[in-house]
């Protein structure tokens, strides 16, 4: 393990971060880029956040100075005769106020996206939700990125003509700049079945058997097979791609690329098959090398060389791997970019404050209950005193996984209105349902049983992605949750000075990954962060009193994309109801306004600064 020598803190007090607003990077031991042959770049599930995370100095660097730190590794590249590319896999949109609160939805993120050269890339399950963000998709990010946009399974409706089309070509093969290697390769998504109306999305297992897949597998004259997708790398999906493409090609390597959970993961297939997923919200920029390929004038060799390394994407790193510093790191390219998110934010009123939150709330690093977990906070605080039901008993049911941040103590702008909620779904509601069925619906929803396995024929998940991919990895949770309740506050972080040389006792906390090659993925060293479960729901009762007796009936209230599975457990729970029967409450006013309206009068301050 190498690692780099710590500078003084003070150097970086006064690194010029790129929003006027971020918090400055803080000086970490840091683990070398393993460069070679062939080397990448990766993103996935940046969900809108190009200006970075404004709160959390560890992801403070924004998409321009991912464009410039892409710059400096390109121009390493061709200096010393290497290859590099950059791979985006999707999911792109939702979940963050620059996409969420524009008007259209996307005017910004199109533009500040496309100044990135990326030279592989493909749709998320997020851009195919809504039949206006998959015409987005056609109208602007695949024309943008024209021949390196790729749709192995997805199919779209062509909006002029009304005509089933492919979304983008289903592959491609292509040589690499500067050694000329010879690459087939592949843009996939998963299994994902809640798309809208206008796409189509073909099962894995029925795309392997499709003539253009065979044959385009079957091509001798190629140095490396790349497939890249919105797909958990541990998914039954790349299980099945691996096997197919193994039997076609024994002995040609093979480079998975993933996404979709919001992880950071490494699984090795065999001696020349690996895969790599990059985490999300632009907190992580995944790095990749191979080394061992054949090229036109040279051989394979006997063994291959796989390396990875996780990047925290803050400029402290991003300086240090690139060889550059605060003077020569920036590109006149990467401050524009820079420059256009801030234009757009402030357009957009960003920093504009609703409240003060008086304590830090976490989706994960607290268990559930727990009053510093936010979904605590959702079914004692807010939801009871929100939704005004007119004296009438309801029960309210809310999943986890429409929760996407934490919040932190401090000022809640519409900025983390969209982060925490980015949705545009309502609540809805049946009357009068019967209490002994509806009491009974959380369980359902929650437990093992006919619904959870609904939802997993369906790929449809009620929790939040990086639980869900612990589906897979069941000992995500098994160091933490046997842990003290600990979890760190950004603003508490403090600089390790340079006598530091990597004691866990002087490390701040941050990603601790563990892959299938052990523990030394992470570019930057850190203490571990907890991570407890959260259940696909959670219920919260309104008008409910302790001394009254259980009611006969209850209206039954939901956010509007759990509906289905409402309607399937209470059929389950011998209650007939319908789409018909439900009805929306506040005339559709969505969640995240709910939210919005409460915090507005809760958390309420006239002072100019939120209180310490």
């Amino acid at each position: 393990m190498v690692l780099r020598p710590l500078l003084p803190f003070s150097l970086f007090g006064s690194v010029l971060c790129a929003q006027p607003s971020a918090p400055s990077p803080i000086a970490a031991p840091l683990r070398e880029l393993p460069w070679g042959q062939l080397n990448f770049l990766h993103t996935t599930d940046i969900h809108g956040w190009w200006g970075g995370h404004l709160q959390e100095p560890s992801f403070s660097a924004d998409w321009g100075d991912y464009i410039s730190f892409a710059k400096h590794l390109r121009d390493r590249a061709d200096a010393d005769g290497s290859d590099l590319l950059l791979v985006d896999t999707g999911d792109r949109i939702e979940g963050n106020a620059i996409f969420d609160s524009s008007k259209p939805r996307g005017k910004f993120t199109y533009e500040i996206a496309k100044e990135q050269s990326i030279d592989l890339i493909c749709s998320g399950n997020h851009e195919l939700y809504k039949a206006a963000s998959a015409d987005g998709e056609f109208y602007h990010t695949v024309p943008d990125f024209a021949g390196n946009y790729l749709a192995s399974n997805l199919d779209i409706i062509n909006p002029k003509t009304g005509k089933r089309q492919a979304l983008a070509p289903r592959y491609k093969k292509f040589t690499t700049k500067n050694q000329g290697i010879r690459i087939v390769a592949f843009g996939f998504i998963f299994d994902f079945t809640g798309n809208d109306n206008n796409t189509f999305i073909q099962r894995v297992e029925d795309t392997v058997k499709e003539e253009w897949f065979k044959e385009a597998i079957s091509d001798k004259d190629l140095d490396l097979i790349l497939v890249y997708g919105h797909v958990d790398i541990r998914s039954p999906e790349y299980q099945l791609l691996y096997q197919t493409i193994r039997d076609a090609q024994w002995n040609k390597p093979i480079q998975f690329f993933g996404g979709h959970t919001h992880i950071r993961d490494y699984k090795v297939f065999d001696s020349g098959s690996v895969a790599l997923e990059s985490g999300r919200y632009m907190e992580t920029v995944g790095f990749m090398s191979i080394s061992g390929l054949s090229t036109p004038s040279s051989s394979q060799s006997s063994e291959l060389k796989f390396e990875r390394r996780y990047i925290d994407k803050n400029l402290y790193s991003l300086q240090h791997h690139s060889g550059k510093d605060s003077t020569t790191f920036p590109t006149q390219h990467g401050q524009n970019v820079t420059k256009a998110i801030d234009d757009a934010r402030k357009s957009l009123g960003l920093n504009h404050r609703f409240g003060c939150a008086p304590r830090n709330l976490w989706v994960s690093r607290r268990p559930y209950p727990h009053e510093e977990s936010i979904f605590t906070w959702l079914d004692t605080e807010l939801l009871p005193t929100a939704l005004e039901t007119n004296g009438r008993k309801a029960i309210m049911i809310l999943n986890t996984g429409g929760i996407r941040f934490d919040v932190f103590q401090g000022p809640f702008t519409k900025d983390t209105k969209f982060l925490i909620s980015p949705f545009t779904s309502g609540v809805r509601y049946i009357k009068d349902v019967p209490w002994k069925a509806a009491n009974q619906v959380l369980k359902l929803l929650n437990d093992e049983g006919p619904i959870l396995a609904a939802m997993g024929e369906k790929n449809a998940y009620l929790k939040p992605a990086e639980h869900v991919a612990a589906q897979y990895r069941p000992q995500m949770y098994s160091a933490s949750e046997s842990q003290d309740v600990f979890a760190h506050s950004p603003h508490l972080q403090e600089p390790l000075s340079s006598s530091d040389s990597g004691d866990k006792d002087s490390l701040f906390p941050g990603y601790t990954t563990k892959d299938d090659v052990g523990t030394d993925g992470d570019d930057t060293l850190h203490s571990a962060i907890a991570f407890y479960r959260v259940p696909n729901c959670i219920q919260s009762t309104i008008n409910f009193k302790a001394s009254e007796d259980e009611p006969e009936v209850v209206d039954v209230m939901y956010n509007e994309f759990v509906e289905k599975w409402i309607i399937l457990a209470l059929e389950y729970l011998g209650e007939s109801y319908s789409v018909e029967d439900t009805h929306s409450y506040a005339e559709g006013k969505s969640f995240t306004d709910i939210m919005t309206d409460w915090v507005k009068e809760h958390w309420g301050v006239d002072e100019e600064e939120c209180p310490s």
